[in-house]
This record gives structure tokens, sequence and C-alpha cells, in this order.
């Protein structure tokens, strides 16, 4: 007998793929999003596709996911990014893999697929990305380290050699936005753990990220965009780590 499940969302003014996003869990007995006061198109998506909608304001991934966890009454959940998309061929081995489950079996991670400028990497660290995201919820733990999040469950968990898309920027100027977002969190993380930073110290860090993404991750395979990617890399680093100190930006001081 097939256990119930809900389709989880997570969202804030995410009109550009929500559409895509939402048709690909309408296999789900539910949909439940939970917004953080979207101002665009996002709410009327959600309405066109039946879904449950709470609206909580943004305290954190972690706490917002929590909260709708809190409201999840299915057996099991299937967890996606508002830029993603559920492939008709992991749709098809999550219906298989659930229709006869085993009780041990807590949770499942599918592979990742990332587009990135031109392409799906296939290299960099970006491909498989495996990731938690068909679970049932009472085994889940969420946690968070500045503005990175990851899953854990208990119990027996299973690989699904099936594919998330992920489309997480729709230009350089949005991958921009999200560096300088996501280094301000990490330098304020960095902060909180009382680590050094300075330009030396940024200079060593970013230079080991290009390098690790470039070269060791094999992103050279992935053409320009593998180069864009390390070089964004590397970027994110030296900003987080220079950030630590912030100076005396905007404040008042005596030129002469």
């Amino acid at each position: 007998m097939m256990p119930s499940i809900t389709g989880l969302v997570l969202t804030y003014n995410g009109e550009r793929l929500l559409d895509k996003c939402l048709q690909s869990l309408s296999f789900c007995d539910k949909i439940l999003i939970v917004d953080s006061f979207s101002t665009d198109e996002t709410l009327a998506i959600a309405e066109k596709h039946k879904a449950t909608i709470l609206q909580n304001p943004w305290g954190g991934f972690k706490k917002q996911f929590e909260f709708g966890l809190q409201h999840i009454e299915s057996e099991w959940v299937i967890s996606l990014d508002q830029d993603e998309i559920c492939s008709a061929t992991l749709k098809e081995k999550i219906l298989s893999e659930l229709q006869h489950v085993e009780p041990s079996t807590t949770a499942f991670r599918p592979c990742r697929r990332n587009w990135y400028f031109d392409r799906f990497m296939k290299h960099s660290g970006w491909y498989p990305d495996r990731l938690i995201r068909i679970f049932r919820p009472e085994h889940l733990t969420v946690t968070q380290s500045g503005s990175h999040e990851s899953f854990s469950a208990s119990g027996t968990i299973k690989d699904i050699d099936a594919d998330i898309l992920h489309y997480p920027y729709e230009s350089f100027a949005h991958h921009l936005e999200k560096i300088n977002l996501y280094a301000q969190e990490g330098a304020e993380d960095l902060k909180r753990k009382k680590r050094k930073g300075g330009i030396a110290t940024a200079l060593a860090h970013a230079t080991m990220r290009f390098i690790k993404i470039y070269f060791l991750k094999l992103g050279m395979l992935d053409g320009k965009a593998g180069f864009i990617n390390a070089m964004h890399g590397f970027f994110y680093v030296f900003l987080k780590y220079v950030r630590i100190d912030e100076g005396n930006w905007g404040t008042p001081f005596d030129a002469e």
C-alpha cells in the first residue's frame, strides 16, 4: 500500500520556477507551502496548484523548515527548494521505492543536477550532490551553520539514482547577490566562532577554494562554466574572511 506523501516547499518571491516546481510534485497527496510573505506571484501560483499555504516570518532556514514540519501529517515528505524540479525519472523511482519501503528505512538521497551558466555541471563538486530530500518527518534533524543547512536522519538512509533539477541562478547579477548574502552570513558565523580574518587569511582561504573547485574537483572539465564558478567560489571565500573585521566604513573622521 502506498504511504501518504506531502510535498514541502519554502518560498519567498519564487515566481521564476515555482510553477514547474509544484507541477513536478503533483503526484503527492498534498503540497504544503511555507511562505515568508512574498510580494510577487508566488501565492497565486501556489493557489493554482491547490497547495496549502502557511505564512510565517523568515527566521532562518532551520526555524522555517521546522515550522513546516510541525504541520505535516503524512508518513513521508518530499522537500524541494522553490528553484528545483523533481524529474520524471525521480518521481517514478520515489513511487516505486515507497510502495515497498521497509519500516527501518527513514530517508532517501537522490542526486541533484545543478544548472550553471550554460550547462548542468558534471564536476566542480556539484554532482552527484546527494541530499536527503525524501524522509519520514519524525526521523529528520535539521542543522545550520552560517548560510549552510543540512539534513540528517536516524535509521536507514538509501540512495536513489535519479535527479532533482536545480536552477539556482538566473544571471551573473543574481549569483553575486547570493554571494554577498552568503558571505555576510558566513563572516558573522566565523566572528561568533572567534576566527581570525584579514587580507592574508582571506587570500589564502580563497586560493585554496579555487584550487579545490577547479583542479581537485575537476572544474576544468566543466568548461567556461567551471572556471566562472571557481572564480566566484574564490570571491565568496575572500569576502567571508575579509569581512570578519569590517573596519571603519562610513565612520566620520577628520581628514586634515
